[in-house]
């Protein structure tokens, strides 16, 4: 991790990430965050990470030798076996306590209190770069089983209370708040004829 002015460039190990196909450009999502990628090898990428996504995400606390999850752009051919996340973080959310149950986990996470209306249960959210159900939903808090395959292949085994995550709610919410807030200001601004119309004129009593 090397600081640049205010933004930072970051050399990231891919592990067992196939990095056969990868292409100057590309985007990887390190811990669900959109990264450029500006150099690599069969091992390793080099990305930048701007003052915006250091402010934005989990970014600000990381340190080097930490372990993140990766994956790369999905391709359009690819078998879409989660819900569409875009790398675009939405906010940091906390871990508030972790409880064995049997070979699973059962995690309840604290959101910012911005993003709790787009938390649904049974909906979907992106937790540092994974995929996952809404079991539960209390406020802006929400609960997520982990079964053991998904614990083994990513950073959520080293969770504990009080661990700084970053959130991507599903886009689909954003996108359904921002047609009903157009839709909203479309009929305010439009001369048809609706019941409060009928009602300042007279029609309905």
């Amino acid at each position: 991790m090397q600081a640049r002015g205010s933004d930072m460039r970051v050399a990231i190990s891919t592990g067992k990430l196939d990095m056969s196909d990868v292409q100057l450009g590309d985007s990887i999502a390190t811990n669900g965050v959109c990264l450029t990628v500006v150099e690599f090898s069969s091992g390793h990428y080099v990305a930048d990470v701007s003052m915006e996504t250091i402010k934005r995400t989990g970014f600000a606390n990381y340190s080097q030798g930490m372990a993140v999850n990766l994956e790369k752009a999905l391709m359009a051919t690819s078998r879409l076996g989660g819900h569409i996340v875009s790398g675009h973080v939405d906010g940091v959310g906390e871990i508030a306590s972790i409880e064995n149950a049997g070979q699973t986990w059962e995690i309840w996470l604290k959101a910012p209190d911005n993003l709790a209306k787009y938390i649904a249960e049974k909906g979907s959210i992106t937790v540092d770069g994974v995929s996952l159900t809404v079991n539960d939903v209390d406020g802006a808090k929400f609960k997520l089983t982990l079964v053991p395959h998904t614990l083994q292949e990513t950073i959520i085994q080293h969770y504990q209370a009080g661990t700084k995550v970053n959130l991507e709610v599903d886009v689909i919410a954003r996108y359904l708040e921002r047609l009903m807030l157009g839709d909203k200001a479309a009929q305010s601004q439009s001369g048809d004829i609706n019941l409060a119309f009928l009602a300042e004129n007279g029609y309905l009593r």
